[in-house]
């Protein structure tokens, strides 16, 4: 098992990959702490994982409290007496809109949530990761901020300033023997992705018409399935990945290929 015997932490477990992340982190061993706003979604996927022979612990989590973010971390580790990894992934879309038209006043709540919360959420599992020797964090970013979508200007641009942030944190958290890395997502073949699909064919699109429109920009011809991007987030938190600190993965089959 790729997790077996970690303690990994999870925020933002919504419909999308944040649930898928903890089920599989469950499967590969790990227990598993689960962050988000709705106690309810996170009773439900607490339940499958303790189902399954996981252990878990659910906490709702708004992660532009910093009170909220160590009160997460602190029950984690209270429960399992560690935490190995943190995963970074709750995020805050805010309006689509280009840039041209996009109002700034409402782009900081999209940081707080999006670049600070991610911060936060570090800080809170810092000192249980001191008193390990080390850990590590992955903070899940998207292809947007290097290959622009329109309409998602507010929401890129606070992945981008994730982007940097993560640099910074691998350089500062490094001294204390963790891992700082990001993932970059492109599509993801979840919940959210086949909400989109089904609201374009419901105003009258051809699906198939649809589905050609985004797997026409990717190289391996699909749209990624979210279980498969989900091993791609958790691999940095594995013991695979060692040695690798302020590194970003492009997760999009290939639609976007770092220079």
């Amino acid at each position: 098992m790729l997790l077996k015997g970690k303690t990994i932490i999870i925020s933002g477990v919504g419909p999308g990959m944040g649930q898928c992340m903890a089920k599989l982190a469950a499967q590969e061993g790990a227990n598993v702490g689960l962050g988000a706003r709705n106690q309810d979604f996170l009773d439900q996927v607490a339940a499958e994982i303790k189902q399954s022979g996981g252990q878990v612990v659910a906490m709702s989590t708004d992660v532009t409290k910093a009170d909220q973010c160590q009160a997460l971390a602190d029950a984690v580790s209270s429960e399992f007496g560690t935490i190995d990894g943190l995963v970074n992934s709750a995020y805050l879309h805010g309006a689509w809109a280009t840039a041209d038209i996009a109002n700034p006043e409402e782009w900081a709540a999209v940081y707080d949530v999006n670049c600070l919360g991610a911060l936060r959420m570090a800080q809170a599992v810092l000192p249980a990761m001191k008193d390990r020797g080390g850990g590590a964090i992955v903070n899940v970013s998207t292809m947007a901020t290097v290959n622009p979508f329109p309409g998602e200007a507010a929401y890129a641009a606070s992945k981008g300033g994730l982007a940097v942030l993560t640099r910074h944190m691998a350089k500062d958290f490094g001294a204390h023997g963790i891992r700082v890395n990001a993932c970059r997502m492109g599509w993801i073949g979840g919940a959210p992705v086949y909400g989109y699909i089904d609201a374009q064919v419901a105003s009258g699109r051809d699906r198939d018409e649809v589905i050609g429109e985004i797997t026409g920009r990717i190289p391996l011809g699909i749209i990624p399935p979210e279980e498969d991007c989900a091993k791609s987030v958790l691999y940095f938190v594995s013991d695979y990945a060692k040695v690798v600190s302020g590194a970003t993965l492009d997760v999009n089959g290939g639609q976007y290929m770092a220079p």
